[in-house]
Parts: structure tokens; C-alpha cells; sequence
């Protein structure tokens, strides 16, 4: 895993410093994140299945990508520099949310986060990058739901968390 640094930020995102970002999560530390979904023309989900490599939630279902901005770097920059590094997209996205949770996940870390959430649309393949991203899937909203009361322990902790909130508010939308 690549040793980079994430902002440490309080309850309303205002940056308190810096810190390795798997020293973060080990120690649940709030931290600034971002979390993109996709959908395709059909509005469908593309999900990712995260490589089984990676150094938690490996080979669980979860949004299209996820990450955290380097210092100095935008939330918008960041979502598009990891839709492009996780799944070759290059789009424009657009933020339509932001979040807060602490949720533990595997081998006794947190994701202890600000979360900023982007949306994007292309009916475009994904190009995987097999360090982050071991497969994908497009999905209705209803399908998803149906999947996350079916079969959760498939789906990563903040999958669970964000998706709801987003079904809802594009349902709002509609």
C-alpha cells in the first residue's frame, strides 16, 4: 500500500493537520474522504468489487470508487483523480452530498470520515486497475436495496451507510 497522507478535520471538515493514511484508520481518526457513484443511461449503479488485495473490505461490493484528497488537493480533484487511477473514467463529476460516519471495518480499523460524495454519468466501460478493483457490475437502485437486505456482509461498511442516503435523495429528484 502506498504510503500517502490524509487531512485530519474536525466535525464541520475544517482541517486540523495530517496524518499516514493507515495510521488514521487504525486509529479512527476523522478524516477528509470522498466517495463517487456512477450510474449509466439506463440509471444503474456501477458497482466495484474491491480487489481482494487490498489492505481491508478486499473482494467486498461497493461504490464505483472511494478515497481520500492528498493535502493541497480539491474534493472535486481528488473524486476524479481516483474514478480515473481506479477505474480509467475520465469524467466531470458533480458533488452532491457530503456525510459523516465511524464505522469499524476489517482487520480492527475505522473509517472514521468526512465523506464527500460525487455523481457522475457515461455509459463508458470501465478500464480496472487490478490493484484497486477486482470486478464490477451495473445494478438498479431496487436491485441494490434488495441485495443489502438479502446478502449484506457483501457490501462494504460505508457502502451500506452512504447508498440509502443516496437512493433517497435521487428518488427526491425524480
Amino acid at each position: 500500500m502506498e504510503n500517502i497522507d490524509v487531512i485530519l478535520v474536525d466535525e464541520h471538515d475544517n482541517p486540523l493537520g495530517q496524518m499516514e493514511k493507515l495510521e488514521a484508520h487504525r486509529q479512527g481518526r476523522l478524516h477528509r474522504a470522498i466517495t463517487v457513484y456512477i450510474f449509466n443511461t439506463e440509471q444503474q449503479l456501477m458497482l466495484q468489487q474491491r480487489a481482494f488485495s487490498k489492505y481491508h473490505c478486499g473482494g467486498l461490493w461497493s461504490n464505483t470508487c472511494c478515497g481520500h484528497p492528498f493535502p493541497n488537493e480539491s474534493t472535486q480533484q481528488a473524486a476524479e483523480r481516483r474514478l480515473d487511477e481506479e477505474m480509467g473514467l475520465k469524467l466531470t463529476l458533480k458533488k452532491i452530498t457530503q456525510t459523516y460516519y465511524n464505522l469499524p471495518v476489517t482487520d480492527g480499523l475505522v473509517e472514521h470520515e468526512f465523506g464527500h460524495i460525487f455523481t457522475g454519468y457515461t455509459d463508458q466501460l470501465p478500464r480496472l486497475n487490478p490493484e484497486e478493483a477486482e470486478n464490477y457490475r451495473f445494478a438498479s437502485l431496487s436491485e441494490i436495496e434488495q441485495e443489502l437486505v438479502s446478502s449484506p456482509e457483501l457490501f462494504t461498511p460505508w457502502f451500506k451507510t452512504t447508498f440509502p442516503m443516496l437512493a433517497k435523495q435521487l428518488r427526491a429528484g425524480d
